[in-house]
Formats: structure tokens, sequence, C-alpha cells
């Protein structure tokens, strides 16, 4: 019975082991998402066309953790602007198709870890997210 005991001990104790560690693995890692209010909207380069073009975009930024958050407040006039060139140096045919959009989205990621890196010593931003996408 004393063996019995111990044996269910050990098992107890390697399972509570096992518990912690599977814990540890399925914890998320700590993610913070910044976005700017008001909308972004501005003009894209349209094709023969008499009229101007617009783009309204909602962009979240996904930052590793929230101590990030003061030093991308500090620079939003920069990471805007560094948006807003971005999408208004764009054809219409990029504007306008799924895939364009997508190289959009990255050039923009691209551009504002460099930016940032160059301003702060770290890229800071793990990705941009487009949650509203409106097109004329």
């Amino acid at each position: 019975m004393k063996q019995f005991n111990m044996i269910l001990a050990g098992m107890l104790f390697a399972f509570s082991l096992f518990s912690q560690v599977h814990a540890q693995e399925q914890s998320p890692a700590e993610v913070v998402y910044y976005g700017f209010d008001p909308d972004i909207v501005t003009n894209y380069v349209a094709e023969n066309r008499r009229t101007l073009g617009y783009v309204r975009v909602s962009v979240e930024l996904m930052l590793p953790n929230k101590e990030m958050l003061k030093t991308i407040e500090y620079h939003e006039p920069m990471i805007l602007d560094t948006i807003i060139g971005i999408l208004s140096k764009q054809p219409e045919q990029k504007i306008k198709s799924l895939t364009g959009r997508e190289e959009v989205r990255l050039q923009i990621l691209e551009q504002l870890k460099e930016v940032l890196k160059r301003e702060t010593g770290q890229p800071m931003i793990q990705d941009v997210l487009f949650t509203k996408y409106l097109y004329q």
C-alpha cells in the first residue's frame, strides 16, 4: 500500500508539472492594437478620369506589447504621413484588386518598420491590418 501511495504521489506530481508546462505553452503572447481615429482618407491615381478616386481605410497596428503604445502615439503623425504617402501613389488597379490591396498592406508594413527603426532603434510593429477598406 505504501508503494502504491508513492507511485500515486509521483503520478500526481508529474501531472501537475505537465499541466503547468502545457498552460505556459498555450498562454498567448501579449499583443496590443493601435488604431487611428478618424479613418485615413486620401486620393489615389485614377486612370483616364476627370474625377479623383479616393480610398478610405481603417488601419490597426499590431504591437508586441503595451509599453510601445506611447512611442507609437508620439510618432503618429509620421506613421500617418507614411501610410497616406504610400496609398496616394498607388494606381487604380492596385487599389481595387484584392492582391493589390495585400501588396499595399505589405508595403506599408515594411515602410513603417523601416521608418520606426530609424527613429526609435526598433521596428516595433508586428503587422498592419486593414479593418475597413472602401474605394471609389
